[in-house]
């Protein structure tokens, strides 16, 4: 319990159910996009979400570099100010993720699902596998 409560998220109760997932690269469990097909093969329910959520993680990241730059090179072009363009570069990231994760949201359905529950029956089935008991 003291090795716990050291730790920077055992401080938080809401994080109590996914503490074993928390620290998952370090334990060895990783996956791929071959293991989200497979699980899509297992759960045809969780599958999908699973897979529509991580596509819409990437449409997020690319909507955040696009809202960067672009707000980022706006800043440069008319201000020339070097701390408003590091502003800029920020906002652009946040508000083009945003954005982003709204739009892949909406075009993939995935305010009709639970994607937290569909995201923990993965990576108990991934933690599964890795142990060797699938």
């Amino acid at each position: 319990m003291a090795e716990e409560a050291g730790s920077f998220w055992g401080r938080f109760r809401f994080v109590e159910p996914f503490k074993k997932f928390i620290d998952a690269k370090e334990k060895g469990i990783t996956w791929s996009d071959s293991d989200v097909e497979a699980f899509i093969a297992v759960d045809p329910v969780h599958g999908p979400i699973v897979e529509n959520a991580r596509k819409a993680a990437k449409v997020a990241a690319i909507g955040s570099a696009v809202g960067a730059l672009h707000l980022g090179g706006t800043a440069l072009r008319y201000s020339k100010s070097p701390h408003g363009t590091v502003l800029a570069l920020g906002l652009g990231a946040v508000v083009g993720y945003t954005v982003g994760k709204e739009a892949a949201s909406h075009y993939y359905q995935l305010y009709r699902a639970d994607t937290m529950a569909s995201q923990v029956k993965f990576l108990e089935w991934v933690t599964t596998k890795s142990e060797g008991r699938s």
